[in-house]
């Protein structure tokens, strides 16, 4: 699964890659964020009115038809393989795709001897990467919206599998239209472009431990550490405080 992410763009660097248009609420003098975490707010784009759109989600993805968000638990993560099977998502795979800007993910292996190392994963160009998303929006009964998003994950590539035998689809420059065309691009087509990147593709490096918290959010995250030095770097690295994720976040608080 994939439990974390960066994304370390300005809002123009974001329009250039994606060639969304219209205003991007939210990304007014954007800082990079280098630990986004569940239930905090994420980028997307998505297709409307025949064009590229912005939009703000909470991650961790809540259908429609659920009574009572509160006693739901988010879906940060769509399985390819059967997500238009499974009720949750088969409408969002229809109508609702989307794509999530990233500048890497976070990935946790977990050797035989039961520890947790941190690595972080990053294409190897230092480019940005579009990852395979989902949408949603739920109605309260006093008419109060809120949208929510999923990400959407393969089978691990060969470089990657040893560290977690799954990874997020990434969706190809080339691939944009198609997989956004939501009125054009058929559940089946849409399917076939989530594929796992190739081998070569991503890089990773083991991080701090530090990753962990939520309210740890700043680049030294994402520096790579020796493997047996991790526990003590958690300790040793400078913190700075970002807003503890919960619930309740709102849209506009992502940055």
């Amino acid at each position: 699964m994939c439990g974390r992410f960066a994304l370390k763009a300005t809002e123009e660097e974001l329009r250039n890659v994606f060639g969304y248009l219209g205003d991007a609420p939210g990304t007014e003098g954007m800082p990079p964020r280098f630990n986004i975490a569940p239930t905090q707010p994420i980028a997307t784009i998505r297709q409307a009115h025949g064009a590229r759109r912005f939009a703000l989600v909470r991650w961790g993805l809540v259908p429609g038809w659920v009574k009572d968000p509160s006693a739901f638990s988010l879906l940060i993560n769509a399985r390819a393989e059967t997500v238009a099977e499974k009720p949750s998502f088969r409408g969002a795979i229809r109508h609702r795709r989307c794509l999530v800007p990233a500048s890497g993910y976070y990935e946790w292996h977990r050797p035989s001897d039961g520890s947790k190392q941190p690595w972080y994963i990053r294409p190897r160009d230092g480019k940005l990467v579009a990852l395979a998303g989902l949408w949603e929006e739920w109605c309260d009964p006093d008419g109060g919206e809120i949208e929510t998003g999923a990400l959407l994950t393969v089978a691990a590539n060969a470089s990657l599998a040893p560290i977690h035998h799954r990874m997020p689809a990434v969706i190809a420059p080339e691939d944009f239209d198609t997989w956004l065309d939501v009125g054009g691009t058929s559940v089946k087509e849409a399917l076939a472009l989530l594929r796992p990147a190739p081998d070569g593709f991503f890089e990773a490096v083991p991080v701090s431990q530090r990753v962990n918290s939520a309210r740890d959010d700043d680049e030294a995250l994402t520096d790579q550490v020796a493997v047996q030095e991790t526990s003590a770097a958690a300790h040793a690295q400078p913190t700075r405080q970002a807003k503890p994720a919960g619930r309740d976040a709102g849209q506009l608080d992502l940055f």
